[in-house]
């Protein structure tokens, strides 16, 4: 559970945003960075890491697990690798906190080394589904002998002696299954391969390439990807830059978007095209976002993005378009409460198992602020009038997603928008307050 005392904070409405900021480095390229890092034979550098909660878990993890892992005086961290299959057993159970992503790269990674290990986590990791991560990782050898109910954390995991290469299926859209997949997949012979029917965000696959991994990925059928792994690389260490996080940029933007007369530009913003969905969606709304200095650092797309206040129109958001922005989705309703018109989110599934059932906590934090929504099947229909009421207190379910969001709302609202906790924010973004603050928000 949330140890931390809960900390309320209340977003008021202010005069215009302005400056130029950089939100901290993207979390999953973090948590990608550490676990291949430490899979690798030698050392290597990691400049940007996002110090937040989430990855300083997996930091710690990957330490249990036999890797060297250390911040430098200049904030890069070294982390000296075990080889693909080398990890040691930890010495106690590897607690992730409420790290859905660190612990389903470990979970993979740990099932290609002949360990056995305890994964475990905080209150609201308990609740979120493993099962699906722990299907293809036996079929690959792996075996599970400690459970709780339905597959769900605390899980002991051992390692596959001999990891047998698999075809996968994936029966839902989710990167961090197709990414633990494929690191199990590195101690197995031949070749892993998993197919997907909606392209996820491909971070692992450029990430395998750029420690020497043989990765190849294809279309397959309307939205979807074949990705094959040539397994028992020996991974060579590679410097990592980690660019702005674009699901931490999407909270700046969307203040900006609804703030009226803001101006405010985001440096370094990753680009990747599987996770751009956000973007795609407020253009089509309206919004006035201009990519500068787009460039290519570390094998991802980043440009500087210039955001100023807009007139946004409702759109409807087809449900191909959700893991490119599954993260963003309870921001999006935000802004669509300050659109006119009814916008439509489909196909959010995905977000009942994120780290509350951030569909309802949506629904939920919008309504207690007077915005007319609706839930039909796995879509979200938002009916935006311009400016929402605001004046609610709105529950965060330790969401630091929500919890952002209705702070965001807050800044353009009628009334201010109070949260019940902030403390657990910095999980993803640390120093959000201050940089909103730094940009003329009125958070208190």
């Amino acid at each position: 559970m949330n140890a931390a005392a809960p900390m309320p904070l209340t977003a008021r409405c202010g005069g215009p945003l302005h400056g130029r900021v950089r939100v901290p480095g993207d979390k999953s390229i973090s948590h990608r960075a550490l676990v291949l890092a430490a899979l690798t034979v030698g050392e290597t550098r990691i400049s940007g890491l996002l110090e937040g909660e989430d990855v300083l878990r997996t930091a710690a993890a990957i330490g249990a697990l036999g890797a060297s892992v250390e911040r430098g005086a200049d904030g890069v961290w070294l982390v000296h690798g075990v080889g693909v299959g080398g990890f040691r057993e930890p010495a106690s159970t590897l607690d992730f906190g409420n790290s859905g992503t660190g612990c389903r790269l470990a979970l993979g990674a740990v099932a290609g080394s002949p360990i056995t290990a305890t994964f475990d986590g905080d209150a609201s990791l308990r609740k979120r589904p493993m099962r699906r991560i722990l299907d293809p990782l036996e079929r690959m050898g792996a075996r599970v002998t400690g459970a709780a109910e339905g597959g769900l954390l605390p899980i002991i995991l051992h390692g596959a002696v001999d990891p047998i290469p698999i075809i996968y299926e994936s029966p839902v859209s989710s990167a961090q299954l197709k990414s633990a997949v494929l690191l199990a997949g590195l101690s197995a012979p031949g070749e892993t391969t998993v197919i997907e029917a909606e392209a996820t965000r491909d971070h692992t696959e450029r990430m395998l390439k750029h420690f020497g991994a043989k990765v190849a990925s294809k279309p397959h059928g309307d939205h979807g990807r074949r990705i094959t792994l040539h397994g028992q690389p020996e991974l060579e260490p590679a410097s990592v830059v980690v660019p702005a996080d674009p699901s931490s940029a999407a909270f700046p933007i969307a203040a900006a978007l609804i703030v009226p007369g803001s101006d405010v530009t985001l440096e370094a913003v990753m680009t990747n095209p599987l996770r751009t969905g956000l973007l795609t969606t407020l253009r089509q709304m309206g919004a006035t976002i201009e990519a500068l200095e787009t460039r290519d650092d570390g094998g991802e797309e980043v440009a500087d993005l210039r955001v100023t206040a807009s007139q946004l129109r409702a759109v409807d958001v087809p449900p191909e378009r959700a893991p490119s922005m599954i993260d963003e989705y309870p921001i999006l309703a935000v802004i669509a409460s300050f659109a006119e018109g009814a916008t439509r989110m489909r196909g959010l599934k995905e977000l009942r198992v994120k780290e509350s059932d951030r569909l309802a906590a949506t629904a939920d934090m919008l309504r207690v602020n007077g915005v007319e929504i609706e839930i039909d099947g796995d879509d979200l229909i938002v009916n935006g009038k311009g400016r929402p009421a605001g004046g609610g207190v709105v529950a965060t379910h330790m969401d630091h997603r929500i919890a952002m969001s209705a702070l965001v709302m807050g800044l353009a609202s009628e009334n201010a928008v109070q949260i019940d906790d902030s403390s657990f924010i910095a999980t993803s973004f640390p120093g959000f307050t201050e940089l909103m603050r730094s940009l003329g928000a009125d958070l208190a």
